[in-house]
């Protein structure tokens, strides 16, 4: 029989150790190395193929950040997985049983991506196409998902507040204590915060090993989510979750 020759993954190995580490919160070159245990000449050698990759970015007075490269490549991947596909139900169901618009998101680099929905069947109602591009610091799945992010990560994100509308959070202080709310009922609610008159109610989807996954999400006009009623959405929201966390494997 022929032998078949193994391509040595060393390289491969270091390069993601520095993706790792870059996602958890380094930035210098030392911070890096820390992180890594790589000597510094193969860390710098490694992170430069990595930006010329597109993989790795540097911003002047910020250091290292994950390169735009993976924001299609996670884009890709979320679409090629069966994700979509075996949440779709409990999305639909979800859909029904509150009576409003049902949403799928899984984050996208700096931003989150509605991977499937199921629009409620009201005249008046709320649309959030497949495929649509939404901010992370704004909107109750938005705050799911930072409320779920690596500490170094969030605070990144928590430099960067926008005005979306005047509902949206811009104090970094204010919105970490609504983050620190949505981690302990695990649930997120907002009202106007990315669109006027949208309101919305989410939850995260966490995998098997305790990752976040996706954020299942209702939303709806503000005149029927109102900041009073949330918490009634709240069951449904965090059952549809649990039962996507479930096809995926979860205990």
């Amino acid at each position: 029989m022929q032998s078949v020759t193994r391509v040595p993954v060393g390289v491969l190995d270091r390069s993601v150790a520095i993706l790792d580490a870059v996602e958890q919160g380094a930035r210098t070159l030392g911070d890096v190395v820390a992180r890594t245990g790589l000597h510094r000449a193969t860390a710098h050698r490694l992170a430069a193929a990595l930006e010329d990759h597109g993989l790795l970015t540097r911003e002047g007075g910020h250091g290292y950040r994950l390169g735009p490269r993976l924001l299609s490549l996670a884009t890709a991947a979320a679409r090629e997985l069966p994700l979509r596909e075996l949440a779709h139900p409990a999305i639909e169901r979800l859909a029904r049983a509150t009576g409003e618009t049902a949403q799928l998101y899984v984050r996208s680099g700096d931003r989150r991506v509605c991977v499937d929905a199921v629009e409620s069947t009201s005249e008046l109602r709320t649309i959030v196409p497949v495929g649509a591009d939404l901010p992370l610091t704004a909107g109750s799945a938005g705050k799911i998902f930072l409320a779920w992010a690596a500490n170094a990560d969030r605070e990144r994100l928590l430099l960067h507040l926008e005005p979306y509308t005047p509902a949206t959070p811009t104090d970094p202080q204010v919105l970490r204590r609504q983050l620190a709310v949505a981690r302990r009922r695990g649930w997120a609610n907002s009202v106007g915060e990315r669109e006027h008159g949208v309101a919305s109610v989410s939850a995260p989807v966490v995998g098997p090993h305790g990752e976040l996954v996706a954020v299942a999400s209702v939303s709806g006009p503000a005149t029927r989510i109102a900041r009073g009623r949330a918490a009634q959405y709240a069951p449904a929201v965090l059952a549809a979750a649990q039962e996507i966390a479930r096809a995926l494997g979860a205990a």
